[in-house]
């Protein structure tokens, strides 16, 4: 048998295990906030650019589109080139890092844009001064190498590194983190509220007597506590069943 949800039902469930929600929402953000003014260790990004150019042994030679779409194929040979321990294991002795080849590889990120001979560089590292040093020393141990590489001197820098006199960590970013995890927080504790509901089979209201068995209520017999006999008091919801013809009493027990 198909079941369907009403909006009324929806909000019901919400408005139910609200504090449930809001507790989810609330403690994802603050795990959030946590892991990242205080736990992930800021990470700060420095680029350096050098670009490829066609050697032109004859100066008077026309520079035609060929050599232009030869510079750019070499520049996927270069990017391949430039993150070999060929390359990095000068550049961990050239500045004395306690790094191996693959741990400075991962470091470094070599791009370029489509169909141009720019190529970028960009290092990634807690320290933004060593993160300039190791792009600019990268570059430079890349243009000394490659001629012996490849028997070519066609890369030429086209800007070095600077570090800013007030860097900015370009990960984490606590804003983006936090509001992320308030969005998982939310949807994490409107599913769990949902499931709570789902599993929560209590038999509660003469309306759930009719939905789970499918039998009309013909009454309700009601408890009447001590002090409610002592003062001869009826609650509400008993004097309204009282003058519609129903049954009185306090709390209601369903039959």
């Amino acid at each position: 048998m198909e079941e369907t949800i009403s909006l009324k039902e929806i909000f019901g469930v919400i408005k139910k295990r609200f504090m449930l929600i809001v507790a989810f929402v609330l403690g994802a953000a603050l795990i959030a906030a946590v892991f990242s003014y205080f736990i992930i260790t800021p990470q700060y990004e420095s680029r350096s650019q050098f670009i490829v150019n066609q050697s032109q042994q004859d100066p008077n030679m026309a520079y035609n589109i060929n050599d232009i779409r030869t510079n750019v194929e070499l520049i996927n040979t270069y990017n391949a080139i430039m993150e070999s321990p060929r390359i990095l294991d000068e550049v961990i002795e050239e500045l004395g890092l306690d790094y191996s080849a693959g741990t400075l590889s991962s470091k470094i990120k070599v791009s370029s844009e489509q169909n141009s001979q720019v190529v970028n560089v960009t290092v990634t590292d807690p320290n933004p001064a060593l993160a300039t040093q190791i792009a600019n020393t990268t570059v430079k141990v890349f243009q000394d190498t490659i001629p012996d590489i490849m028997n070519v001197d066609n890369v030429k820098i086209l800007s070095a590194a600077e570090m800013a006199e007030n860097p900015l960590a370009v990960s984490p970013k606590p804003l983006l983190n936090i509001a992320i995890a308030l969005v998982l927080g939310g949807m994490i504790g409107v599913g769990l509220a949902f499931l709570l509901e789902y599993l929560d089979n209590t038999i509660r209201t003469e309306d759930d007597v009719e939905k789970e068995l499918g039998l009309p209520v013909l009454g309700v017999i009601s408890t009447m506590t001590t002090e409610d006999l002592r003062q001869g008091r009826m609650p509400m919801h008993q004097q309204s069943r009282v003058k519609r013809g129903g049954f009185s009493g306090a709390q209601k027990k369903t039959v």
